[in-house]
C-alpha cells in the first residue's frame, strides 16, 4: 500500500519508497525497538520534570555556559563517550555504533531569547507548564536526554555513531554560531537532526536564509536652526527606509525585508550626529537573498549620497554597515532519505505526515552544505513562543520523541536487524 502525505508548501502527494517501508516494517516488529518506544511513553513525566529543571537554568544567547556545563554532566551520566565543551560552548558526546554506518548528529539548542534576570522557574496551571523557554528549546534539550535513556534501556546497538548534544547561539543574533562551529570542527557528519518544539506530524527540511545588517549614518550634527543646511543622518535614514519600503520581492520563493529597529538623535532641536537601523532580510532562496542584499546595500549608499547632494555637500554623511547575521538558505529534495525516514517513522505511529515549508533552524547549516538534515518536533502542545507566557503541555508528548527515536534507528541502522538507510558521505579530508 502506498503511503501518501501532504507537502504543505506545494500541496503535492508524498510517497515513501518501498526500500524505506521495508526497513521500518522490520524495525516496528523488533522487540528491542518496542521496548524503547514503551520506555519513551513511560518516561514522559520524568522528561517533563527534567525539562522544567533545565529551563530554570537561565541561558540567554552568548551566556549559555552554566546550562551547558549542567548538560555536559547529564550526557556523561548517560554513558556518552568523549563529552566535551568546545570553544564556543557546544556540548557533544558520542554514542558509538559498531563502525559500519554513518555518523548522525542529534541535538537541541541551549540558548533562549530571554535576557539574563528573566524568571524561568516553571509554574503549572491546569496541566500546562508555563516558563519562558520551556518549549523553545527546553523541550528539545529534554527530548535528547530521554532518547538516550531509551536507547540504553533497550540495549540498542546501532550500526552508525550518534553524535549527541546541544548547540549554542541558535536564537537571534547568535546567528547559528554553535552549529557553524560544529561543522567547522568536524568532517565526519553524514546526517543531522535538530529538535525544536512541535507536533510529531511535522518535518522541517528546507532552510530560510537571512542576512541582518546594522546600519549607521553619521554626520557633523548641529543646532536645528543655527546649523540648518547641515545634512542629517536621520534624514538619510528616512530616505533609505522609504526606498526600502517600496521594494517588491518574489512571493515564490518567499523573500522579505524588515527594518526592525531605528535609533538616533538627542533632542527635537538637534541635527543628529547618528541615525541607526537594524534590517532583516530573508528568503527561501540563497540566490534571491543575495539579490535582495545587493539592492538594499545600494539603497543604503544612495540615501547618504542624496542627503549630501540635497544640501550641496560632498561627504558630510558617511555610512557604516555591519553584517550582524548571516544564515544561509538551503534546499534538499523531499525525497532525500532523511525526509523519507522521518515520514515512515511518523506513519508507524499513526500520524498523517506533513512536510513544513522553509524556516530558520540549526539545520540551515548542514542543508546549505549538502548534508542531509531535518528539524523535528519534540512533541507536546506548546505556544506563546518567545514571550513571558510561553507554555508547554506534556500530555501525549512522548509521540514526538518516539518519532525521532524511530527516525534515528532507520538512518543509523540497527545491528543485525536493518542496514543503515543513510549512506556515509564521501568527504575531502585533505
Amino acid at each position: 500500500m502506498t503511503e501518501k502525505y501532504v507537502i504543505e508548501e506545494a500541496m503535492q502527494e508524498y510517497t515513501v519508497s518501498d526500500k524505506v517501508k521495508d526497513v521500518y516494517s522490520l524495525l516496528s516488529s523488533n522487540s528491542g525497538v518496542e521496548k524503547g518506544l514503551l520506555f519513551l511513553k513511560e518516561d514522559n513525566d520524568y522528561t517533563t520534570d527534567e525539562q522544567i529543571e533545565l529551563t530554570a537554568i537561565q541561558a540567554p544567547t552568548f551566556y549559555e555556559e552554566k546550562r551547558g556545563i549542567y548538560y555536559q554532566r547529564k550526557l556523561t551520566e548517560l554513558g556518552l563517550k568523549n563529552v566535551t565543551v568546545d570553544e564556543v560552548g557546544n556540548v557533544f558526546g558520542v554514542r558509538q555504533g559498531n563502525g559500519n554506518g554513518p555518523s548522525i548528529v542529534l541535538c537541541a539548542h541551549l540558548d533562549t531569547v530571554f535576557p539574563e534576570g528573566t524568571d524561568t522557574v516553571a509554574k503549572i496551571v491546569d496541566g500546562r507548564v508555563y516558563a519562558p523557554g520551556i518549549a523553545d528549546d527546553g523541550r528539545g534539550l529534554a527530548s535528547v536526554l530521554t532518547i538516550i535513556r531509551a536507547l540504553n534501556h533497550a540495549n540498542i546497538e546501532t550500526e552508525g555513531d550518534l553524535i549527541i548534544g546541544a548547540t549554542v547561539g541558535e536564537e537571534g543574533l547568535g546567528d547559528l554560531l554553535g552549529v557553524k562551529k560544529l561543522f567547522e570542527n568536524r568532517v565526519d557528519i553524514d546526517g543531522f537532526i535538530s529538535i525544536e518544539p512541535g507536533a510529531p506530524d511535522r518535518i522541517t527540511y528546507l532552510a530560510t536564509g537571512s542576512k541582518r545588517y546594522k546600519v549607521a549614518y553619521k554626520g557633523p550634527g548641529g543646532h536645528s536652526f543655527g546649523n540648518f543646511g547641515t545634512p542629517s543622518p536621520i534624514h538619510a535614514l528616512g530616505r533609505a527606509i522609504a526606498k526600502i519600503s517600496s521594494l517588491e520581492t518574489p512571493t515564490v520563493p518567499k523573500t522579505t525585508y524588515n527594518v526592525g529597529l531605528i535609533h538616533g538623535g538627542t533632542s527635537v532641536n538637534t541635527i543628529a550626529e547618528v541615525g541607526e537601523m537594524v534590517i532583516d532580510l530573508r528568503s527561501n532562496s540563497q540566490e534571491e537573498l543575495l539579490n535582495l542584499e545587493k539592492k538594499i546595500i545600494n539603497i543604503i549608499n544612495v540615501a547618504a549620497e542624496e542627503e549630501n547632494l540635497h544640501w550641496e555637500k560632498i561627504d558630510d554623511i558617511i555610512v557604516e554597515m555591519e553584517l550582524v547575521g548571516n544564515r544561509p538558505a538551503g534546499y534538499q529534495s523531499p525525497d532525500t532519505i532523511i525526509v523519507q525516514a522521518a515520514a515512515a517513522a511518523t506513519s508507524i505511529l499513526g500520524f498523517e505526515q506533513k512536510l513544513d515549508g522553509a524556516s530558520s533552524t540549526d539545520s540551515n547549516i548542514p542543508i546549505s552544505l549538502g548534508i542531509p538534515a531535518v528539524t523535528l518536533g519534540g512533541g507536546g502542545e506548546a505556544g506563546g513562543f518567545h514571550t513571558l507566557n510561553e507554555y508547554y503541555n506534556p500530555k501525549d508528548a512522548f509521540y514526538g520523541v518516539q518519532k525521532i527515536f524511530l527516525t534515528i534507528l532507520g538512518l543509523a541502522g540497527l545491528k543485525d536487524i536493518t542496514p543503515p538507510l543513510l549512506p556515509k558521505l564521501l568527504k575531502d579530508t585533505e
